[in-house]
């Protein structure tokens, strides 16, 4: 037997953490470079509280507070001229997957010449600057990840870059930036981490460390994602155990993927992001049913760990669950439904999956997650 298991991220997590925690900045240099979105960081309190935490340990920042939704290349560019021209020795990333994945690609620009097509190559030899990364949604896991994912025009979809220089040196973790979400984006980004820990869970590169990380994400998963259903029905803000769960859940199953990777529930989801713009972790819940559904078909046993991890009886209610949290399901037209099967076919995902699908059964998973014009879909 041969495993390999690697986080390098120091975690630190608690009410407060940034700003006690701050004294941790300063072995990552003298200047660091914010990024954020326009608007979340600031109203959910993280950007000042990272801004106090500089300043009083004499770091001096710029804020890069103009971060995209589903980022681009490009606007990692922008970033990185901006941390080599302010001096910047690290890159604070504050946000959900969108401000962190960006933050890791400009720390990679901002040490090597790389033409666009070479963002996803994989050879980064002048390394990357440091990266701390503050979540403020529970869902991506990408502060504890060697992933970025960005949008990739030329190849339709969206594409990861990897490599282990992009971990970020440190995490910090505060359930209160993420009392401000939506119900809709709340739900949207506990279905991202509950993908992350069910795929791990049933890839083939899990191993027995990411295994047990994914049993313990999915008990949380278990008991928080009805409470949350529960709560976006009833319109009532979420509490803040429900929140430091989840928050939780999600780190954790961000460690199981650094070490296992996705499966085919990526490699669909990204075709709904990118054509239907649908928001990633709302794609990947639309299908996680149908792809248990199919994974059961030759690893009942495997489900059925997951399931007894969640605490759910079977697949239907894990089904259940997933209807509660997406509630009405979007429509594919006939050319869609082809052109995304066809293109999800061909991603690089699909290796990973315990039972690797073909087209014919990624086109039946797309029909039994969405409505299917003239079809028989949900």
């Amino acid at each position: 037997m041969e495993l390999k298991y690697y986080m390098p991220t120091r975690i630190v997590a608690g009410p407060d953490c940034v700003k006690k925690g701050g004294a941790l900045l300063r072995g990552l240099g003298e200047r660091a470079l914010v990024m954020c979105g326009p608007n979340s960081a600031r109203r959910n309190g993280a950007l000042a509280d990272v801004e106090e935490a500089l300043s009083s340990h004499d770091i001096g920042f710029e804020v890069f507070d103009s971060v995209e939704s589903n980022p681009r290349v490009a606007g990692c560019r922008r970033a990185a001229e901006e941390a080599r021209r302010s001096g910047a020795a690290f890159i604070v990333a504050i946000g959900g997957g969108s401000p962190m994945d960006a933050a890791k690609v400009a720390a990679l620009l901002a040490r090597n010449e790389l033409a666009d097509s070479e963002v996803f190559g994989g050879e980064y030899p002048g390394g990357a600057m440091p990266v701390v990364a503050i979540p403020t949604t529970a869902g991506t896991g990408s502060e504890v990840t060697q992933y970025a994912i960005l949008t990739n025009d030329a190849a339709e979809s969206k594409t990861s870059v990897s490599c282990d220089g992009i971990f970020p040196a440190l995490a910090f973790l505060d359930a209160k930036y993420t009392a401000t979400l939506s119900p809709r984006t709340a739900a949207s980004t506990a279905m991202d981490a509950l993908s992350h820990a069910v795929e791990g869970y049933l890839s083939r590169r899990s191993d027995p460390w990411s295994r047990a990380v994914a049993r313990e994400a999915l008990r949380l998963f278990g008991s928080a994602l009805p409470r949350l259903a529960s709560g976006s029905r009833s319109g009532k803000e979420l509490d803040e155990a429900l929140r430091w769960d989840l928050l939780l859940a999600s780190n954790m199953a961000g460690v199981v993927i650094a070490q296992s990777g996705t499966t085919v529930v990526h490699a669909m989801g990204y075709c709904l992001t990118y054509f239907k713009d649908i928001e990633h972790g709302r794609a990947n819940g639309l299908l996680l049913g149908p792809y248990l559904e199919f994974i059961a078909e030759s690893e009942p046993e495997a489900v059925g760990e997951v399931l007894s991890a969640l605490g759910w009886k079977d697949v239907a209610a894990f089904g259940a669950v997933l209807d509660s949290l997406v509630g009405e399901r979007e429509e594919l037209g006939a050319d869609e439904l082809d052109k995304f099967s066809a293109k999800a076919a061909k991603a690089k995902h699909l290796v990973h999956t315990a039972r690797i699908p073909v087209e014919a059964d990624i086109r039946r998973m797309f029909r039994e997650g969405l409505r299917v014009a003239g079809g028989k879909g949900k």
